[in-house]
């Protein structure tokens, strides 16, 4: 976090030890979470969500310009300053990745330098991780994000995280909207477009180009636009037994759901947090 300066991030100011404790001081952000903020008040004007979820992709595409990722995106780590701008939050479960290095976010989950540390909350992780498959973890934030647009506009989560099984089953299926919310089709499409198999979700540098996402931005951040382009930029197939050195190249299984990447080898571990969103969001499956 000491490297990390955005407006739409939380500070981290200093790091105090003691001889049992490390206290970390933050910027205080004195307007709560999102969370609580469709709790009390219900789904987002479209202007609203459009102000924050624009806000949420700018910092998102400043923290994988860094070739850093998040991994535990929800609505109660977006919290929010006095004038109600977000400030993403709880830096956890982030990893520094070799992306910029090798390639980009989309490509980089073909054969190399997949996470193998599964975390975050049951109801914004992708399918890759309920699966228990090695993934991308770029993906794996914007599949975050698909949800918490998807909250924001509705009032209600896509998913229903009480059941492992029927969560995996209704991934499988394309999000279906309330017909009581009249949401524009340009949100729509970019929800579709993020909650979608890897294999074919987009980056966030999508997210960002996105027509709907264009229509709030208060800036264009050119240079993480040109970090991303770089890093999305296709990489040769002939150096994949390079990169993956030492291990052999991992074999692909493909099918209509997600792309399941088997590394020899590979030590995985689990860590899904509680989030409160489904247990506390009202109507529909929540």
């Amino acid at each position: 976090m000491k490297v990390l300066r955005h407006r739409n991030l939380i500070s981290f100011y200093q790091a105090i030890e003691t001889t049992s404790r490390m206290y970390m001081i933050l910027e205080l952000a004195q307007g709560g979470d999102v969370l609580e903020k469709i709790q009390n008040s219900g789904p987002c004007e479209e202007a609203l969500a459009g102000k924050w979820f624009s806000q949420l992709t700018l910092g998102m595409a400043y923290i994988h310009s860094k070739g850093i990722v998040h991994r535990d995106l929800k609505l109660e780590n977006l919290l929010l300053d006095t004038a109600e701008n977000i400030k993403i939050s709880n830096f956890g479960f982030s990893k520094l990745t070799a992306a910029s290095s090798i390639g980009g976010p989309r490509n980089l989950n073909c054969f190399s330098n997949l996470s193998q540390t599964f975390c975050g909350s049951y109801a914004y992780a992708c399918p890759e991780i309920l699966l228990g498959n090695p993934y991308n973890p770029f993906l794996s934030d914007v599949w975050s994000m698909g949800v918490i647009l998807y909250a924001l506009l509705t009032g209600h989560m896509p998913f229903d995280d009480t059941n492992l099984r029927k969560l995996l089953k209704e991934m499988q299926t394309v999000v279906y909207f309330p017909q009581k919310e009249k949401l524009c089709q340009e949100s729509k499409v970019l929800i579709w477009k993020m909650l979608t198999p890897a294999s074919q979700r987009i980056t966030i540098l999508d997210v960002l180009r996105s027509p709907w996402v264009q229509k709030f931005l208060p800036e264009r951040p050119e240079q993480e636009i040109k970090a991303l382009e770089v890093m999305c930029a296709p990489i040769s197939y002939d150096d994949i037994p390079a990169i993956c050195s030492p291990f052999a190249p991992p074999m692909i299984k493909r099918d209509d759901f997600v792309r399941e990447v088997i590394v020899p080898e590979a030590t995985m571990r689990l860590y899904i947090t509680p989030s409160d969103s489904m247990a506390q969001l009202k109507g529909g499956v929540l």
